[in-house]
């Protein structure tokens, strides 16, 4: 299958470049993988569109403030880096925007002389993968919280704001290493995740680490051929006895999000003899590439945004209800001035 099957016309207009004015308030499409249907709500309809034996798994990953700036040694340049993975106190995996391809020095200028660091580039990658940054003192959570800036995606054309600090966050965070929010989960408020447990709607929380697996783009001709990066994921041992209960019970596991269905999926052990299986806990890594002809084992529905073209959540999606209805249902999110992207809309699909 050819990554090119999964291009799809988007006007540069519907792409959301700010957040809703009050979170929680966005459109909400619902899609019924079985008939076909499709009905336009809002994402506070979310408690009465579900079925009330439903758990939703949610990933409770935290943003970390992951883009900083230095200023080339060499050249005088400004230079944008993505801080990804920490290798060590003073080695980091990242990706470097406007570098030239080879090693450097660097400059990560501060209003203090505390936070000023100097780093080098010590591995000489292509420029579209991650190298290695080597910084000359260590940098911790809280350098990057004073230093960096809220990662926002390439597609939002601005500068970070003060409210991105908020908005670009889920509200339910709690452990912080993701490079990118677990987008659909911007759209829950406390008020949305109150009023889905009245109804009697449980909740469940995993978390993974929003990487380069996640939104790094597919650059090979056939899909087949992608491969992903791995993410690291945990799940705790009471999250997954709830998970496997339910599952067990025959109650629809909702994934909240691409990343919440990639840990179910990775961490999934299927059953024998028609045994629905378990969800296994603990730490793990997941390169799980999901695309049309997956055979999912745990996910019963996916609550999530509306995704790039020709990228791996769109194909991800795509397996779950089918190429051609997703397209069909992300032409009339067109015709109906949906909102794309990181900032924009939902979709419910069952």
């Amino acid at each position: 299958m050819k990554t090119a099957d999964f291009y799809f016309d988007l006007p540069e207009g519907l792409i959301a470049q700010t957040p809703p004015e009050t979170r929680g308030q966005s459109r909400l499409m619902t899609l019924d993988r079985a008939t076909g249907a499709r009905a336009h709500h809002r994402v506070s309809d979310l408690p009465q569109l579900l079925d009330p034996r439903s758990l939703l798994v949610f990933n409770d990953s935290r943003v970390r403030k992951a883009r900083v700036f230095a200023i080339s040694k060499e050249t005088g340049a400004r230079v944008e880096f993505l801080l990804i993975k920490a290798i060590d106190s003073r080695t980091w995996q990242v990706l470097v925007q406007r570098a030239r391809r080879r090693r450097g020095r660097y400059v990560f200028a501060s209003d203090t002389a505390a936070d000023t660091r100097e780093a080098e580039i010590i591995a000489n990658d292509n420029s579209a993968e991650p190298r290695l940054l080597c910084f000359d003192k260590p940098i911790d959570e809280q350098w990057i919280d004073r230093c960096g800036h809220v990662p926002l995606p390439p597609y939002i054309k601005r500068e970070d704001s003060f409210a991105d600090s908020e908005r670009y966050q889920t509200v339910y965070a709690r452990r912080i290493g993701s490079a990118a929010a677990p987008t659909a989960g911007l759209h829950f408020t406390t008020t949305l995740l109150d009023a889905l447990r009245e109804r009697g709607i449980e909740t469940a929380f995993v978390t993974l680490h929003v990487g380069l697996g996640t939104f790094l783009p597919v650059r090979s001709e056939y899909i087949e051929e992608h491969r992903m990066h791995k993410e690291a994921y945990s799940i705790e041992e009471n999250t997954a006895q709830q998970i496997s209960r339910a599952r067990q019970e025959g109650r629809p596991l909702v994934a909240v999000g691409t990343t919440s269905l990639r840990v179910l999926e990775s961490a999934w052990v299927s059953g024998t003899n028609n045994e629905y299986g378990h969800l296994q806990a603990g730490e793990g890594a997941t390169s799980i590439f999901i695309y049309p002809g997956y055979c999912f084992k745990a996910v019963d529905a996916l609550f999530t945004n509306f995704h790039t073209p020709q990228s791996s959540l769109l194909m991800l999606v795509s397996a779950f209800a089918g190429r051609d209805l997703i397209l069909e249902s992300y032409a009339e999110a067109v015709r109906n001035g949906y909102r794309f992207f990181s900032y924009g809309d939902a979709m419910l699909i069952r």
